[in-house]
């Protein structure tokens, strides 16, 4: 099998068309063609559905799909590890953190990174914990900062950094305050500033009011952020919210979390790498920082 052939076959199956991924990968369209209807004799699978519209994969394309991508993630690692070894061990490191950490304790990582290592670099997405996993996966990303979880986690390696356990958030003067004894059910009417449904903070608190035989919080503001960013309108309106210790206690002036058990679950935040890829002693050591600087944080 020619590395090419499966270059093609993923530029194919990435655009949905020979034409677009010709152009993405530099290549005549004749040639791609050919290397495509290369690689399904070899296999013996049709791979793509023709149509006038474009290429689609068929159930078996979308199984070889599948294991092509990580082929060309240990690919890319390899390369990544021979230019390590031929620089010296100096490097880029990919990193992922949410909005809410970056100016904490990963402010002061990177900056004794460094310190200690002025020629190294950093490139920084910054974003949720699905975006970020997302990406981490793909192999666009060494390592990502975030929630640690225990479902869809066996493709990766975690370790812990700190708890920043999650709470319930409103004004400070919110009617709720006042409510004695307050329950989830006192809830059910309020509406809610969240982020989307596929991050894990979101789906624990859905949970919580599914146990509780509540119908879902009603959704006003959908953000792909952390309420940090629109903090004003949670200071500003009956709004409810969802925040970790760190922020609330650092970047929360205004708010409060509401006096709920309910309402409060443990998570832990650390650093998610995926199992068994290449990673660079200069991020390897950048791990290490971000261990040290944790318990500087309040």
């Amino acid at each position: 099998m020619r590395l090419e052939d499966l270059n093609y076959f993923l530029a194919v199956s990435e655009a949905g068309h020979v034409g677009r991924a010709a152009e993405r990968v530099g290549q005549t369209q004749p040639a791609l063609t050919k290397g495509i209807q290369r690689l399904e004799r070899e296999l013996g699978l049709q791979l793509f559905d023709r149509t006038a519209k474009g290429m689609t994969l068929t159930s078996a394309g979308q199984a070889f799909f599948m294991r092509a991508q990580h082929v060309r993630t240990h690919l890319d690692d390899a390369i990544k590890e021979a230019s390590d070894l031929s620089l010296g061990k100096i490097g880029l490191v990919r990193v992922g953190v949410p909005p809410n950490y970056a100016e904490t304790f990963f402010g002061d990582a990177c900056a004794e990174l460094l310190r200690l290592r002025p020629a190294a670099r950093l490139s920084v997405m910054s974003g949720l914990n699905d975006k970020l996993r997302a990406a981490l996966r793909l192999g666009d990303l060494d390592l990502c900062i975030g929630a640690l979880t225990e479902h869809d986690a066996e493709d990766l390696e975690q370790q812990p950094l700190f708890d920043d356990p999650m709470h319930i958030v409103a004004r400070e003067d919110h009617p709720l305050f006042s409510v004695p004894r307050l329950r989830l059910v006192h809830l059910a009417q309020a509406g809610w500033l969240l982020p989307g449904s596929h991050v894990s903070a979101r789906q624990r608190l859905e949970a919580r009011f599914a146990d509780a035989g509540l119908p879902p919080p009603r959704l006003v503001i959908e953000t792909n952020s952390t309420i940090g960013s629109l903090m004003s309108v949670l200071l500003r309106s009956d709004l409810l919210g969802i925040t970790g210790d760190l922020t609330l206690s650092r970047s929360g002036h205004g708010l409060r979390a509401l006096p709920l058990g309910e309402g409060m679950w443990p998570r832990t935040i650390g650093v998610a790498t995926r199992k068994g890829a290449y990673l660079s002693p200069l991020a390897q050591r950048f791990i290490e920082l971000l261990k040290e600087a944790v318990p500087n944080q309040p």
